[in-house]
């Protein structure tokens, strides 16, 4: 029991070194003064080597990107074609209700504000619609080619010595890191790189920039009564 005791309040004070055992071995042994333990070497620095990278536009910027985001836009091709027919019909509307013929009663002229409400209300809710499923369908396209993506950046980034890589996509208040300087940019370097790996056509020239535009939401001024 009282082995136990002293063992334990030994460990718990931590007295228990190298030394000690020594001394209790051998209690002969003459005392000598401890050796200070030798200090341990300063550290030593690394110089850093800073990339940063916009990963979603690195995406869409890829052959690959451009052609998702293409087929993305003639997919609702349809639907735009609809809000601009919708939209010319306002402005027609527009016109009319602003500049209004001496011949047009109080009553025709209520209908078609009525009516112009309505289209407005129509064009603003199609819109909506169109753009929360366009962006949707943009947001999924990209984010299949970000998971390709993500292991040709590393490779680019260790066979290129850099020690850290920043996501520079965004802004500060978003997340985003928003590097202004002290770092290379190295998107255009891993959108060759993907390209070369994906063996995906450069597209033709007509074809739609990989900037993600969306379909247009017009908002019609309402029209002076």
């Amino acid at each position: 029991m009282n082995s136990k005791l002293v063992l334990v309040s030994a460990l718990a004070a931590g007295v228990l070194t190298t030394a000690g055992i020594a001394q209790t071995a051998s209690p002969q042994a003459p005392a000598t003064h401890a050796t200070a333990p030798a200090a341990p070497p300063p550290p030593q620095a690394i110089p850093a080597k800073i990339a940063f990278i916009e990963l979603e536009e690195v995406a869409a910027a890829t052959n690959e990107g451009q052609k998702a985001v293409a087929e993305v836009q003639k997919k609702y091709q349809p639907q735009k074609d609809a809000l601009d027919k919708l939209k010319a019909e306002i402005d027609a509307l527009t016109k009319q209700l602003q500049n209004p013929p001496a011949t047009m009663s109080d009553e025709e002229r209520a209908s078609r504000a009525r009516d112009l409400d309505t289209k407005q209300k129509q064009l603003q809710r199609d819109a909506d619609d169109a753009q929360t499923s366009y962006n949707s369908d943009v947001s999924d396209a990209i984010g299949k080619i970000l998971q390709k993506l993500g292991p040709i950046v590393v490779k680019y980034v260790q066979e290129n010595g850099y020690t850290m890589l920043l996501d520079n996509t965004g802004q500060p208040q978003q997340g985003g890191l928003n590097l202004l300087w002290g770092g290379s940019d190295i998107s255009a370097a891993v959108v060759a790189a993907y390209n070369a790996s994906s063996k995906v056509a450069t597209p033709i020239p007509s074809a739609p920039s990989a900037t993600r535009p969306a379909p247009a939401t017009p908002k019609p001024a309402t029209p002076k009564q």
